[in-house]
């Protein structure tokens, strides 16, 4: 039993640690992609994860997808297919 008591204070330091560098973070990035995507509106310029680079055509609330219009036509996709940070660079570069 002695050795249990010894070991616990750095089994809570662990979870501690853990918490705060891999969870928490997780979740600020969680938080911060579901206002992207509720933010999003017709006319806003995107990248796609997969590198496409187009415009929001249309936007379905009841099925989580988009329309965007791109130079070669429209294309419906997911609205989790949408990169937060490429299409945050993308903003902040005009």
């Amino acid at each position: 039993m002695e050795g249990l008591g010894g070991q616990l204070p750095f089994i809570l330091l662990m979870f501690v640690v853990i918490f705060f560098f891999m969870i928490l973070p997780a979740q600020r990035r969680q938080k911060k992609e579901k206002n992207f995507m509720n933010n999003l509106k017709k006319g806003d310029n995107i990248i796609t994860k997969s590198g496409i680079h187009a415009k929001v055509g249309d936007i379905n609330n009841d099925d989580n997808t988009c329309v965007i219009d791109t130079q070669a036509g429209k294309i419906k996709i997911e609205k989790s297919a949408i990169s937060l940070e490429l299409s945050a660079k993308l903003q902040q570069s005009k």
